[in-house]
């Protein structure tokens, strides 16, 4: 170790002393060195008390609530009019209808009041889609049996049934696509090869859910 010059010794009378004490009492050393070699044990730390909450007190856990509410795109339902049905009559004889039955084998046919569009079988099977909501798909459904009665077939308004539901919803901010695959591989499948979006299926509730870098999901 470096040592002090003399002159930083005979300038500063405290390191004078201080060693002028040491030397005339050498068994001040051995009192010096055991007090800085001497470890004290650490003192443990007091466990802490957890109190339990009282039944008057607030519940701890935190409830996550959002404001981003999905929004419904379109509704997909059935129906079935118990009855055989000739496309080629009811095309010549109801509006806002088409039948080319080489192109596809439905009748399609469209309202304006709930917007709506249904695809029409011979077999007396009806698909509604288009609807923004339960109510409006179950009213377009029994409008379309109604116009199919007029048209003087015997049709009934059963087997009313909602088969999809689609809706969707922006979270303002961009997924890292790539982090949530990692970390959820069980449920994701993510080509971005093949398509742009990451597809979640989720288990309770079964929902498939199509999620976009730039934040639109797309659930159904």
């Amino acid at each position: 170790e470096r040592q002090p010059s003399n002159n930083y010794i005979e300038q500063s009378p405290r390191i004078t002393t201080a060693i002028t004490r040491v030397q005339d009492n050498p068994s001040h050393r051995p009192h010096v060195q055991a007090t800085y070699l001497t470890l004290q044990p650490p003192t443990p730390a007091l466990p802490l008390e957890v109190s339990e909450p009282s039944p008057s007190s607030p519940k701890l856990e935190a409830e996550y609530t959002t404001d981003i509410v999905p929004q419904l795109q379109n509704v997909v339902s059935t129906f079935n009019v118990t009855c055989t049905l000739d496309l080629h009559k009811i095309a010549y004889n109801a509006r806002n209808a088409e039948y080319n039955p080489k192109r596809f084998a439905a009748l399609i046919m469209r309202i304006r009041t709930p917007k709506t569009t249904a695809l029409i079988f011979s077999s007396g099977k009806i698909v509604c889609t288009g609807a923004k909501s339960l109510e409006d798909s179950r009213m377009a459904s029994r409008k379309f049996a109604r116009i199919i009665q007029k048209l003087g077939f015997p049709a009934k308004f059963t087997q009313f049934q909602i088969q999809n539901i689609v809706g969707s919803c922006d979270v303002k901010f961009n997924i890292r696509l790539e982090g949530l695959v990692l970390a959820h591989s069980r449920f994701c499948s993510y080509e971005p090869e093949l398509f742009p979006g990451l597809i979640y299926r989720m288990v309770q509730p079964k929902v498939v859910l199509l999620i976009f870098v730039s934040g639109k999901i797309v659930l159904t």
